[in-house]
């Protein structure tokens, strides 16, 4: 279906072609027919440079002239209208997207979309979260678009950008921008749009930490840190499984997941997890089971009997872990 203004072009390329067929028609004379009228016409349109097809009179080259000028002119309007739909039609796209955006509730708002910021979207993204990406780079918010997420083109530091991502109606927003400067601006200013929403914010430098706290982080993350120390635990412990750190107000508390398996264990054989003391003994605790079948069971039941065919998911602080190991050595 075409727009008013295709249908204007149609119609006057039609016209054009019309008239400049007849005028070669009747200019000619009596060895032009319709065909090379039509013919002369197309080709001096589109000054393809074929040649004339008869020989023209100094009227035939004045009308060819006509011809030209009209039609490469008309051509080049019809272009110059084309580009204005097309950004027509790219800024109603922008503004479709941002009145969708802007009905949002309780969504995430992910400011920077560098390799942090994609982890994080792809994380939301899995698991069902509505959240929106705030990213300046025009090629990373084509990327975006193209992961089938919501995206905003502009600077997270300006305030109407943020606005503009709904942050007013955020449940949490993450700043994960290239350097702290931004990253302190912008958690500055999110804080103050919207006092309730959970903040997360990336820092560079350690010595940053404090900053971007009292400028109204929730939690700061180091990459670096937090990387170093989970490659360092699983370097000193490659056993285990899985290790957390929870950081409280007056220390910090490693946690580390272990699988083990039962099979050369006999004194867990037949016992129920309620019975096992591993909880009263070692302060650990059973969050999963893997049965023999490779079935899985999450926080189970206490009432369940063990079997030389399980593999329990065992959680607690590593000393205690490791004493557990201790004292039964035979289940690695």
């Amino acid at each position: 279906m075409f727009s008013r203004k295709s249908s204007k072009f149609l119609v006057y390329f039609a016209i054009l072609i019309s008239v400049g067929t007849l005028g070669f028609y009747f200019i000619g004379g009596d060895e032009w027919s319709l065909i090379d009228s039509f013919y002369m016409t197309i080709i001096t349109m589109t000054t393809v440079g074929f040649g004339e097809v008869h020989p023209l009179s100094d009227l035939g080259r004045l009308w060819t002239s006509f011809v030209i000028v009209f039609g490469v002119s008309g051509f080049l309007y019809m272009l110059s209208e084309i580009g204005a739909e097309l950004v027509e039609f790219r800024v109603y796209k922008e503004n479709k997207k941002k009145r969708k955006i802007r009905k949002m509730k309780n969504h995430y708002i992910i400011c920077g979309y560098g390799r942090m910021g994609a982890v994080i979207a792809k994380e939301l993204h899995d698991k069902g979260y509505p959240f929106v990406v705030v990213e300046l780079d025009q090629d990373k918010v084509d990327k975006i678009s193209a992961l089938g997420y919501q995206s905003i083109l502009g600077d997270a530091t300006i305030e109407k950008t943020l606005e503009e991502a709904g942050i007013h109606e955020a449940a949490g927003i993450v700043v994960c921008l290239n350097n702290d400067p931004d990253n302190l601006f912008v958690t500055l200013t999110a804080r103050s749009l919207n006092h309730d929403a959970f903040l997360v914010s990336r820092c560079s430098q350690i010595n940053n930490k404090p900053k971007l706290k009292q400028a109204g982080a929730d939690k700061v993350v180091n990459p670096y840190t937090a990387g170093g120390h989970r490659m360092a635990e699983l370097l000193i412990s490659p056993e285990l499984e899985d290790t957390v750190s929870l950081s409280l107000s007056q220390d910090i508390v490693d946690l580390a997941i272990d699988e083990v398996n039962l099979a050369n264990l006999n004194s867990f054989h037949g016992v129920k997890i309620k019975d096992s003391k591993i909880r009263e003994e070692f302060n650990l605790i059973i969050v999963g089971l893997v049965n023999g079948d490779g079935s899985y069971e999450i926080n189970p039941d206490p009432e369940l009997q063990l079997s030389a065919d399980h593999t329990v998911m065992i959680m607690g602080q590593k000393g205690q872990l490791q004493q557990f190991k201790d004292k039964f050595p035979s289940h690695a």
